[in-house]
């Protein structure tokens, strides 16, 4: 399945349509640049399966946990970008089974821990890092030093192009089937 998210709202409500048909056992993986989005979809994935928020990257703390509020698989939101091999995110000793688990950079890492996960792509457009790399080069020496406004590049609302590609036994009757 392939799709533009137009906005930032566009993106968090996919996660809250896909967030409603995701179950204990689930597991999600998000790939994409710095900014591309990917926390605005775990967003909208807590909100649609009613997890205790808010929804915050856990970038320095590897993984979070919220419980569901109306009784189902807790979110456990996890940020891979350090983990450097797959027994690093087993050494987490996350609860695969019970919880909906999203994995922010996680390509090459479930493929061990699980049979089926989604795999969602997200894609900035094309000028989107020449927006961010301007923004942190502010005074324009072509070196990074952090006097721009990242921050303000990286959450700009602009289009995304969404792929998502489920694979294993889970996603083989959905719209989200891997084609062969």
């Amino acid at each position: 399945m392939r799709f533009e998210a137009s906005d930032t709202g566009a993106m968090e409500a996919f996660g809250r349509d896909l967030g409603a048909v995701l179950q204990a056992g689930d597991v999600v993986v998000l790939t994409g640049p710095l900014g591309a989005g990917k926390t605005t979809l775990t967003r909208g994935i807590g909100a649609g399966l009613g997890i205790r928020g808010p929804v915050q990257s856990p970038t320095f703390v590897l993984a979070r946990t919220h419980p569901s509020l109306v009784g189902g698989a807790p979110l456990v939101h996890v940020d891979a970008y350090r983990l450097g091999s797959a027994a690093l995110l087993e050494d987490l000793d996350l609860d695969f089974d019970r919880s909906v688990v999203v994995v922010e950079w996680g390509a090459g890492l479930v493929e061990d821990v699980t049979d089926s996960w989604l795999e969602i792509v997200i894609e900035r457009p094309t000028g989107a890092s020449a927006v961010v790399a301007r923004a942190a080069d502010a005074d324009g020496d072509g070196a990074r030093d952090g006097d721009g406004d990242l921050d303000a590049a990286l959450d700009a609302d602009e289009p995304r192009v969404v792929t998502a590609t489920g694979y294993g036994p889970r996603w083989a009757a959905t719209p989200y089937a891997a084609r062969a």
